[in-house]
């Protein structure tokens, strides 16, 4: 209900009240932003956050205002030391903003993503297509560079909507109908790919739920974000998190939000924040499943007709099997109640807590409670000591 009343624009009360997405309660035992400091300037939906460094980090919004909370909405190359910018054009630039050079992509569609490779490339991502470029100096002597196009890749079936480099080996796409590709970044080529993240029969520990149809944006991979491990995928509505060894997804959850998931981030101690469209920021747990020992097969009516012995390997087969594939899935161990309209992004500073950015015009830094607290108390116990006002008995 609290969430229905802030969120003016999401889904009606009633609508609401049957949503399938897990709960909990006002107690939230492990969430630690328990305050928040709100940021006001912009004028209309706020949709970008850039970190500069430890403390400090950048705005930007449809009112066509950067705020530094300095920098500019950029791709940084780190080893290059070059700036990339999309859209209809792939532009370099160097760290003083001077445009060294740009190339045209050749097709209607815009740059709409842009990671950096091994040996000096750029995969970007434009439309259907995954298009590598390699970027050369340039042979005069100056801080020019030359932009070569090296290859197309067009594995997949829709637009990408999301690019993400695991390591110097790996790199990841996912498209508007739901595709994610695993490409090795050295050649270039697919390692591995998962196309049926809302098929329940694929995930049996899903939650199931009856739906007429599947539209375009309940299978979107709106984001993507990893760690040494996994790959985590905001899809639709869900969070998948796939395997890299295994190949294949371990944990999901459905219907993290009511709506679609726009932002996804790994942070320490097993944890992932999520945020959507439905205004809510939610923290979860990647938990393993505690493993119920297997059932054995009754065997007495078929050791009549010799079939004892064979079902009994099976068994044990199958209890081997169960016992050596970990299972896990995503506890919900905080929600976020503060925006009242999409949260489009957020950027997570460690100890210093959560910065959040919404349509409703707003920034929000959560705080962790106890830790303001303690540094308030400190804050006035030195106070009172420089001013002589504190007396300690002994």
């Amino acid at each position: 209900m609290l969430r229905w009343l802030i969120g003016g624009g999401r889904e009606p009360q009633g609508l609401a009240e049957k949503s399938s997405v897990q709960t909990i309660g006002e107690e939230q035992i492990q969430n630690p932003y328990t305050e928040l400091l709100v940021l006001k300037g912009h004028q209309d939906i706020v949709r970008f956050l850039v970190q500069i460094d430890d403390c400090r980090f950048a705005s930007a919004g449809d009112d066509g205002i950067i705020f530094l909370w300095n920098a500019q909405c950029l791709t940084v190359l780190q080893r290059l030391d070059v700036w990339l910018s999309g859209g209809s054009d792939l532009c370099v630039w160097n760290r003083k903003l001077d445009l060294l050079c740009k190339t045209s992509h050749l097709t209607d569609a815009g740059i709409s993503a842009l990671v950096e490779l091994p040996k000096n490339c750029v995969a970007a991502a434009v439309g259907k297509e995954l298009i590598i470029f390699r970027l050369i100096a340039s042979n005069d002597g100056s801080e020019g560079w030359n932009v070569l196009e090296v290859k197309r890749l067009v594995d997949h079936q829709d637009n990408i909507l999301s690019l993400v480099s695991v390591h110097d080996l790996t790199f990841v796409t996912g498209s508007h109908v739901g595709e994610l590709i695993v490409w090795d970044a050295l050649d270039w080529t697919k390692q591995a790919s998962e196309c049926n993240f809302w098929d329940s029969s694929v995930h049996p520990d899903a939650q199931p739920e009856i739906k007429l149809s599947q539209s375009p944006n309940e299978t979107s991979v709106q984001h993507l974000t990893f760690d040494e491990e996994c790959v985590f995928a905001a899809v639709g509505k869900g969070i998948y998190v796939y395997n890299l060894q295994m190949k294949r997804v371990i944990a999901c959850q459905r219907t993290a939000h009511d709506s679609s998931v726009l932002h996804i981030e790994k942070v320490p101690n097993r944890q992932l924040i999520s945020c959507s469209e439905d205004g809510s920021v939610r923290i979860w747990e990647l938990r393993e499943k505690q493993q119920l020992p297997a059932e054995p097969v009754p065997t007495g009516f078929f050791n009549m007709w010799g079939f004892g012995r064979a079902n009994k390997q099976a068994n044990q087969a199958a209890k081997k099997m169960q016992e050596n594939t970990p299972m896990y899935f995503l506890e919900l161990v905080g929600d976020l109640i503060g925006h009242s309209s999409a949260v489009q992004m957020f950027l997570y500073f460690g100890e210093l807590g959560l910065a959040t950015c919404s349509a409703d015009h707003l920034i929000i830094l959560w705080k962790d409670g106890e830790r303001e607290s303690r540094l308030r108390s400190l804050t006035l116990f030195q106070k009172l000591a420089q001013n002589g006002d504190l007396q300690l008995k002994f």
